[in-house]
């Protein structure tokens, strides 16, 4: 694994790249325990499940989720970053950048988590990697934050929670008008167990909602690493060592001949067509003389890789392609992609047991913040269920599209939205709702802020 990797690093810089990779399953494990509330606080408030029990539970199905989620979220926390021309730079800048987004998401995650406050990781993590990246385009000539990307995923967090409140209070209507027994829109019993089948709802729920949180939020963590890890080993990260050249060139020239195929049947489209056959063919070429022991040629190869697959796409999606040459294009794309979006498994299972191990510490301050302090009333069984259906739905939508979502802002708008449909917006807690909206506000621009501070900090030091 990754002693493999580092014979050929210093000893100074061996040490720093453990410590780093230590920092990533620490920030993790600090996501599980600061997430966790979002899935168990609905089955404890309304004794669905014992305390113990439901983080245990929701341990192994976030374990679960963040193994078998696959990489497509990751990919987009990736993407955000100048990471073409991180790899490229000293070793000292690219622990420069990594310490800065690290201590970053460190620091705010543990600090909200202390005052008991659901903050988002996501927005930690994000924000971190945009600050961190911005400082480090303002010295490099022709880096520069993906803010398209920034963009996409800066909608994705402000819509899921604008979504959840609005679809808790949908489902709340639907229960009340179709749900006969009445009971389940009154606090719990605490000497009654639950009835079995709103049990079975809510059981149900809390699992979905911690295999997608698992999905979504373990795929950040191994976003992270692998930044960290294309910074310390970028001949050994930068491209998929399972991906041949000889594989790509055969690749390329396949959709070179589609394309030129092309040309007879639509002649109006014949000299950009022809542009882009070329296109193939001089990235195809440049696969058959490639040495994949040159720093140089590697990055060489990544970048022009990714620059034919961007207008390979391009050419696909805006309709200058068709019939078969489309379907092959975006087929061998994939394998196109799969050279420079990859991870290895063992990144993958490790960032798996930090989260699931994380989920099963710290649990109580933000449960009891997401229990008792949200609305004024107590958590009633339709309410706990209606808030685990919007997150559970909302976060796998998200995840199956690639966007990072928080789980944290998702439940707990999903909550606020279940105390307006039981009992208005009076029923909201002015004091509870103000301080969480006040961290969501601030998360952003303070994570930006300091990792980009940072950066130029330990770049000075380094």
């Amino acid at each position: 694994m990754l002693l493999g990797f580092i014979a050929g690093l210093s000893t100074e810089i061996s040490i720093i790249l453990i410590i780093s990779v230590l920092a990533v399953g620490i920030f993790e494990a600090i996501n599980g325990f600061h997430d966790t509330a979002n899935a168990v606080a609905t089955v404890i408030y309304t004794k669905t499940l014992p305390p113990v029990f439901a983080v245990v539970w929701s341990g192994i199905w976030n374990f679960l989720g963040a193994l078998l989620g696959g990489i497509a979220v990751a990919m987009g926390i990736v993407k955000l970053v100048p990471l073409n021309e991180l790899m490229t730079v000293d070793i000292a800048e690219s622990m420069a950048f990594v310490f800065a987004i690290l201590l970053t998401a460190i620091f705010w995650n543990l600090g909200t988590w202390y005052i008991g406050l659901p903050n988002s990781s996501s927005h930690t993590l994000i924000g971190a990697l945009l600050g961190a990246g911005y400082a480090f385009s303002t010295i490099h000539e022709g880096a520069a934050v993906n803010w398209d990307k920034a963009k996409d995923i800066g909608l994705s967090l402000l819509i899921s929670p604008l979504f959840g409140f609005s679809l808790a209070i949908l489902i709340m209507f639907l229960l009340q008008i179709t749900v006969r027994k009445k009971s389940i829109f009154k606090e719990p019993d605490p000497k009654k167990a639950p009835p079995t089948w709103i049990r079975a709802v809510l059981i149900g729920t809390c699992t979905l909602v911690s295999y997608f949180h698992g999905s979504n939020d373990g795929q950040k963590g191994v976003g992270l690493m692998l930044v960290v890890l294309m910074g310390f080993l970028p001949m050994y990260f930068g491209f998929n060592p399972e991906v041949k050249p000889a594989d790509l060139a055969v690749s390329t020239r396949k959709m070179e001949q589609a394309i030129l195929a092309d040309t007879f049947t639509y002649p109006e489209n014949s000299p950009t067509l022809r542009a882009l056959a070329g296109k193939c063919s001089t990235f195809a070429n440049m696969c058959d003389t490639i040495n994949m022991q040159n720093k140089a040629g590697v990055f060489a190869l990544r970048t022009s890789l990714q620059s034919l697959n961007k207008n390979l796409e391009s050419s696909a999606k805006g309709g200058l392609l068709h019939g078969e040459a489309a379907k092959m294009v975006k087929e061998e794309i994939k394998l196109n992609k799969s050279a420079y979006e990859f991870s290895p498994f063992w990144v993958v299972l490790f960032i798996s047991i930090c989260l699931g191990g994380g989920t099963m510490v710290g649990w109580k301050r933000i449960v009891v913040t997401i229990g008792e302090k949200i609305g004024k009333s107590h958590l009633t069984y339709a309410q706990g269920a209606s808030a685990e259906i919007c997150a559970a739905a909302t976060i796998g939508v998200s995840s199956s599209f690639g966007l990072p979502v928080s789980t944290t802002h998702v439940l707990s708008s999903g909550i606020a939205g279940t105390m307006v449909a039981s009992g208005g917006v009076s029923n909201l807690r002015k004091k509870t709702i103000t301080a969480i909206a006040w961290a969501w506000a601030l998360t952003l621009p303070a994570t930006i802020l300091l990792g980009a501070v940072l950066f130029y900090i330990f770049r000075f030091i380094f």
